[in-house]
Order: C-alpha cells, then structure tokens, then sequence
C-alpha cells in the first residue's frame, strides 16, 4: 500500500449510495489521457459504470485535455473500457441485472505507476438513511463539543 497515491475520491458518491463489494480495475486510456490523470486533472463526481458489449465501461469521467498534447487529446468526457478479470465481469454483470445495482467509481488511484480505479457495487441509499446519517453527525459532532468545552 506504500506506492499507493490518490489522485481523486468521489466523496459525494458515500453520501448517496451504500457500497456492497468494491472492485479495482484498469482503465484503457491514451497517452495524453495518462498524463493529465497523474497531474491530477480527472474528475469521477457524475460518472458511473454500465455494462455493455460483454464488458464494464465507465462513463461521464472527466478527463480534461493534456495542454502539451493539443493535437493528441481525445474528448474529455469519452467512454473508457475497464479492465477486469471476465470472471469479475460476469459476476457483476448478474449482480446488476438480477438486483438492480449500480456500478459506482469511489476513486482514482496510482498503483505503481499504473493508472486504477476503484468501483463499488452499490445500492442507492433512500432520504430517510441520508436524513438518519445527517442526524447522528450532528449528534456527534454536539457531543464532541461539550467534552471539549468541560
């Protein structure tokens, strides 16, 4: 976990959905692609991944052009292939037809150098989970104050 360094967290995700099982995966990219990633210039807060052709894609990831690389940029918001293993892939692909569940990115990550993604098989949370959630941080947050004010 040492040569592990975050690139972007989709912490909005958390707040929406309940994760059930994550997975990590590659993503099929182009150069430039790789190269504005690692400076950091990816955004994962309205994508999602959907099952098609026989694999999982992600799609709605905002990659933003690699300034260098003008001639070369793909469009920023372009499917991507996700690389799994087929066992995984059929795994998740009955998961989400039987269940009704959704493929959500978490974070992008660099793994030695190597582009990787996580994606969580996730149910959406209802308002009523959310509202209970906001409830027990305020709670918290009350009770951390008066130890700290005693």
């Amino acid at each position: 976990m040492a040569n592990i360094k975050v690139v972007t967290d989709n912490r909005k995700a958390r707040y929406n959905y309940e994760f059930l099982e994550t997975y990590e995966a590659g993503i099929q990219l182009t150069g430039p692609e790789v190269k504005s990633i690692k400076s950091g210039h990816i955004s994962i807060n309205e994508a999602f991944a959907t099952v098609k052709d026989e694999g999982i894609w992600l799609l709605n990831a905002h990659v933003s052009p690699y300034k260098p690389a003008s001639k070369n940029n793909d469009e920023p918001t372009r499917s991507r292939k996700l690389l799994l293993n087929q066992k995984e892939v059929d795994h998740l692909l009955g998961k989400v037809q039987t269940e009704g569940l959704t493929l959500v990115p978490t974070k992008v990550y660099l793994s030695h150098g190597l582009v990787k993604i996580e994606i969580a098989l996730a149910r959406g949370k209802k308002v009523h989970d959310k509202r209970e959630i906001i409830k027990k941080r305020d709670i918290d947050r009350e009770m951390s104050r008066e130890l700290k004010n005693k």
